[in-house]
């Protein structure tokens, strides 16, 4: 069984129904852990040695977080900055993450068809979240498709909500268990497109 790491970022987690749900549906995981950043950092004062621990300590990465102005909330970023630091991260020494799994789990309002070339929002999702992937390679990280979670406005349906926090247990669980076919995963838009294709029972 592999650990799991998911570093959750919502400055106003309390007002999002499907960042709680999400959150709900993986906390309780056995080897997963939830690192709320926004709860434990509320001055932004984030303690590296702690945090690059965590990912020395884990197999997989998530980063869990709305889609705020086409990326992450700041703490996330700041994250980042601070976290991955040269020679641990990347550069010639830098091997900590190396061969550790990488991938997004994205909540947005806009729906599928407003994230594509010449739409509302002119761009893709995967265009979008390219620094990303571009970082996990840096890295030397198993980088894959974002989990995404699309049209979730104020009046989504409770049953549409509970259906997307059980698709995203499941893709945990597949992850942890390595259930989850990793090379047919990186084919799909999102990893979520088509659960039950990049998934096998145990």
């Amino acid at each position: 069984m592999k650990k799991v790491l998911i570093n959750f970022a919502h400055p106003a987690r309390a007002r999002s129904k499907i960042n709680s749900a999400l959150r709900a549906a993986v906390e309780d995981l056995e080897g997963v852990t939830f690192n709320d950043l926004y709860a434990t950092y509320p001055d932004f004062l984030i303690d590296v040695k702690r945090e690059q621990r965590l990912c020395e300590e884990h197999d997989i990465l998530i980063f869990q977080h709305p889609f705020y102005w086409y990326s992450t909330p700041a703490i996330m970023k700041e994250w980042l900055d601070v976290v991955l630091e040269n020679g641990w991260a990347y550069g010639s020494q830098g091997k900590a993450l190396k061969g550790k799994i990488f991938l997004q789990a994205i909540t947005a309002g806009g729906d599928n068809n407003t994230y594509q070339k010449g739409a509302y929002n002119q761009f893709t999702i995967r265009e979008l979240i390219s620094p990303y992937l571009a970082m996990a390679k840096l890295c030397k990280m198993e980088w894959l498709p974002p989990f995404v979670v699309l049209g979730i406005h104020r009046g989504t349906p409770d049953e549409k909500i509970q259906a997307y926090a059980e698709e995203y247990r499941r893709t945990v669980i597949a992850l942890r268990d390595g259930t989850l076919d990793i090379v047919q995963a990186r084919q799909g838009q999102y990893i979520n497109s088509d659960l039950n294709s990049i998934t096998r029972r145990q």
